[in-house]
């Protein structure tokens, strides 16, 4: 079990709320977001983290030419029974798959409109979750999401209406690696890195359960920095 995160005492780390979706289709996950972000600007729902797992996906974002980073047509797809989404994120192609935490934080940034910023706040979330199960975990300069040396193990791709965020994080944890070989994950070439998991890299499937609790934590823990620098 990792360490526990520092206590988080502010009103704005107590006001978010956290909830588990169990596995999820995208379209179905994506459309439920759709409904929280509209209740979170009408100030019918707090700011909301949402965990799910989904069933196998490649969704690409909108990045221009995330089609062609594709590999598999559509009678591979049909024959491994994963779905391909064309969503509204941020970001390239990737792949959504059981073992895997998705975080989809539903959060109004009104008080710090700065995109920049909240990515790198995910990612540093991630980093800290990572680490308190023995990984060392980085930025790649250039390039969203975390990585272990060259190898990734989380992808990131946000959208925002009205300055509150959806969409999220995907951190691969017990993730069936095998999938990616269908996609040229996020756009990255062979020559610039791969993908990993908590798994392949601590040599043993990792507790989903004690790594989503941590990711909440932690999350929880550093929205009000977050927030706070606002004002920096």
């Amino acid at each position: 079990m990792p360490d526990q995160p520092p206590a988080a005492s502010t009103a704005l780390a107590a006001a978010l709320d956290v909830v588990d979706w169990g596995r999820t289709a995208y379209r179905d996950a994506w459309r439920r977001q759709e409904q929280l972000v509209a209740a979170r600007n009408d100030g019918r729902a707090r700011d909301t983290l949402v965990f799910t797992e989904h069933h196998p996906v490649f969704t690409m974002g909108v990045r221009r030419g995330a089609e062609q980073n594709l590999l598999w047509n559509e009678a591979d797809l049909a024959r491994r029974g994963i779905e391909l989404v064309t969503t509204n994120r941020g970001g390239d192609i990737t792949y959504h798959g059981p073992g895997q935490i998705v975080g989809y934080p539903i959060v109004n940034l009104a008080a710090r409109k700065d995109l920049h910023a909240y990515l790198r706040f995910l990612e540093d979330v991630m980093i800290a979750s990572v680490a308190r199960f023995g990984l060392t975990a980085g930025r790649n300069p250039g390039k969203t999401g975390i990585w272990i040396e060259r190898r990734k193990i989380a992808a990131i791709g946000v959208a925002v209406k009205k300055w509150t965020t959806f969409h999220g994080f995907a951190l691969n944890v017990n993730t069936d690696l095998a999938a990616f070989t269908g996609i040229i994950p996020c756009g990255i070439a062979a020559t610039d890195g791969t993908v990993t998991s908590m798994q392949l890299e601590l040599g043993r499937p990792a507790d989903l359960a004690a790594v989503q609790q941590t990711l909440a934590a932690e999350f929880r823990a550093r929205l009000p920095a977050f927030f706070a620098g606002a004002t920096a």
